[in-house]
C-alpha cells in the first residue's frame, strides 16, 4: 500500500490526505535519497542538479517538458549562460542521456528551445540538439513552431540596410517532440484535449505571447499555455510528468491544471522557493489529484 505524502516545513499548513503512487513515495529513514524540497499530493520539487539527482527511478516518466538554459547570457542567480558553445553542446548531451533514463518506453520529451542564435556567433541551436538528442538514442517525432508574436526585442540587425553583412533572425522559438524506443502509447488512458484544441494543435505553428520576467520574478520563464498544451497533446490524465530545469514552476502549474502528476528539478534554491510560492497561489492544498499508474 502506497505511503501517505508527509508534510514538510513549507507546506506543514496545507491537508495532506492523497496516496502516492509508487513511483512518488518519499524515501523512508535512512535511505540515501535526498528529500524532495517539497512535496505534496502528486506534486514534487528537488532543489537538486538533474546531472546528479537519483530521486527519479528510471523508466517513471510519461512526458518530460521543459526548457533548458539557452546559452544566451541570460542572468540566472547561479549557473552561467555564457559559456562556449561546445561546452554547451557537451551539457546538453549529459542531460539528454540523463531525460532518456528516466523516462518510460513509450516516453516523450517536448523540449523548448531556440531555432537558432545569433549571440556569440551564429549557431543551429534546433539542428544541434536534435542531432544529439538522436544520438542518445532518442527518437525524433516533429517539431512545433513557437511564434511569440514579439519582435520588439529585436536589437542585432548586422549591416544596416546593406548587404555586406546582415543578420537574418527568426522571431520563433520551437518545441522539438521525441520520444524513446515507440510513438504509440502502450497504456490506453484518458484524453482530456478537447476536439478544437486536438485541430488547432496538431497544426505544428503554435502562436501566442510569452510570459513577462518581471511578473514572474524569474528572468527566462515560459508561459503556461506552452506546457498546458504539451501534457494535454502528448499525456493521459494522471500520467508523470517532469521538467529538469523547473525554473519558476510553470510546468508543475500546467499538471496541476490538467490532473497530471509532477516532478520538478531546480538548481536553484530560491527559484524553488519562487516555483513552491506560485503552486500555492494556484490551489495545489485544494485540489486533490485521480492518479492513475
Amino acid at each position: 500500500m502506497p505511503l501517505l505524502c508527509r508534510k514538510s516545513a513549507l507546506h506543514e499548513s496545507l491537508p495532506v490526505d492523497v496516496a502516492l503512487p509508487s513511483y512518488l513515495v518519499q524515501p523512508r529513514a535512512g535511505d540515501r535519497l535526498k528529500p524532495p524540497y517539497f512535496e505534496l499530493n502528486s506534486m514534487r520539487i528537488y532543489n537538486d542538479d538533474t546531472l546528479k539527482i537519483d530521486s527519479i527511478e528510471k523508466e517513471s516518466i510519461d512526458l518530460i517538458v521543459t526548457s533548458p538554459p539557452y546559452d544566451v547570457d541570460i542572468k540566472y542567480e547561479n549557473y552561467n549562460d555564457n559559456i562556449p558553445y561546445p561546452e554547451y553542446l557537451q551539457f546538453t548531451r549529459k542531460w539528454l542521456a540523463r531525460c532518456y533514463d528516466f523516462t518510460k518506453p513509450d516516453g516523450r520529451l517536448c523540449l523548448n528551445v531556440p531555432l537558432d542564435k545569433n549571440k556569440g556567433g551564429q549557431q543551429s541551436v534546433c539542428a544541434d540538439i536534435t542531432k544529439i538528442a538522436k544520438d542518445v538514442r532518442w527518437q525524433y517525432h516533429s517539431t512545433i513552431i513557437w511564434n511569440e508574436q514579439n519582435i520588439s526585442r529585436r536589437t542585432a540587425w548586422g549591416s544596416w540596410m546593406s548587404a555586406s553583412a546582415p543578420y537574418v533572425i527568426a522571431p520563433v522559438e520551437v518545441i522539438i517532440v521525441l520520444y524513446k524506443k515507440m510513438w504509440e502509447k502502450i497504456r490506453k488512458g484518458t484524453s482530456d484535449i478537447k476536439r478544437d484544441e486536438f485541430i488547432q494543435w496538431t497544426n505544428g505553428v503554435w502562436a501566442f505571447s510569452g510570459e513577462s520576467k518581471t511578473r514572474i520574478g524569474h528572468p527566462a520563464p515560459f508561459p503556461i499555455e506552452l506546457p498546458r498544451r504539451c501534457i494535454k497533446l502528448f499525456s493521459y490524465v494522471g500520467d508523470l510528468v517532469l521538467d529538469p530545469f523547473l525554473g519558476s514552476g510553470t510546468t508543475l502549474l500546467a499538471c496541476l491544471e490538467t490532473d497530471r502528476a509532477g516532478i520538478g528539478v531546480e538548481i536553484n534554491r530560491n527559484y524553488c522557493e519562487l516555483a513552491v510560492k506560485r503552486l500555492k497561489q494556484h490551489g495545489i492544498g485544494q485540489k486533490k489529484l485521480i492518479l492513475h499508474s
